[in-house]
């Protein structure tokens, strides 16, 4: 096969030995099985921003931390500068999360190296050694698929616990291994305490797993395990032992109306008292 230019400069230096084959080609980049050594692993070469589908971009980026405040500007700007720094944090937001997830034990591919717009990292592989399925290509039974809607959570979890949200968390972004679902596809992973949709995000990703493995046991559909994740989270008690019920216990008891009337006057009465202060302090 042709060598992607990208992967050259990899295999110039030695990082590589040879480009074997294309394994997929997504929105965010394309993504070849490469041979180092006597290991085969992953290139993923990110597409620029030109050639990117992904249309959420700006959500995503809130709260990501830039070098200084040149590069914010630029990048504010929408400058060339500012669009080459905007695509090293965007390139960035998944070598970090990766480190950081694999470092707290979430399963995610191992991250090698980045350089030059191409990441490389683990080949994960099934039982027979093949390239592992996504999970939308997995034929499921009930108990199967409620087991590996557990196992998905604790994921989720326990990368929340690390301050990670995956942000697009889908059957197509998990990769069924010998050993149990592992987690792909983190270019827009979200800082759980510095994006102000976080709380949102992360439901969507429980709500779309929720979705899926419903197909195959329906009950999931009733639950709400993202609500319970998050108000765990804000709460402090969080942790990646904890037990998850799907369920939240609504507050029924009767509201106060009197009670919230009153307040709602006495800050009106404040108000109109201190503007007239302002006023007879101007007069005199």
């Amino acid at each position: 096969m042709k060598i992607p230019a990208r992967l050259v400069p990899l295999l110039s230096e030695g990082l590589i030995d040879q480009v074997i084959s294309q394994l997929m080609s997504g929105k965010e980049a394309t993504v070849y099985v490469v041979r180092s050594g006597d290991s085969l692993r992953c290139a993923k070469v990110y597409k620029d921003a030109k050639h990117r589908s992904f249309r959420q971009a700006a959500s995503y980026r809130d709260g990501r931390k830039v070098r200084n405040s040149r590069q914010a500007r630029a990048m504010e700007k929408g400058t060339r500068y500012g669009r080459q720094m905007q695509e090293e944090v965007w390139q960035n937001a998944e070598v970090d999360a990766l480190f950081r997830l694999a470092a707290a034990g979430v399963r995610v591919p191992e991250p090698y190296i980045c350089t030059d717009g191409v990441l490389l990292m683990e080949l994960v592989v099934d039982e027979s050694g093949h390239v592992a399925p996504r999970l939308n290509d997995v034929a499921l039974g009930e108990a199967r698929a409620l087991q590996l809607h557990m196992q998905l959570l604790k994921q989720v979890v326990r990368m929340l616990c690390a301050g990670v949200i995956h942000g697009d968390l889908s059957e197509y972004n998990i990769l069924l291994a010998a050993d149990g679902p592992v987690i792909i596809d983190l270019p827009q992973a979200v800082d759980a305490a510095g994006n102000n949709e976080a709380a949102a995000m992360l439901k969507r990703d429980v709500d779309n797993l929720a979705a899926y493995f419903g197909r195959f046991a329906p009950h999931l559909l009733d639950t709400d395990y993202g609500t319970e994740i998050w108000k765990l989270f804000e709460a402090g008690r969080l942790d990646i032992d904890v037990e998850l019920t799907g369920r939240i216990e609504l507050d029924t008891r009767p509201v106060d109306l009197d009670g919230v009337l009153q307040e709602i006057e006495d800050i009106r009465l404040e108000e109109e008292a201190r503007v007239r202060r302002l006023q007879e302090l101007n007069a005199g």
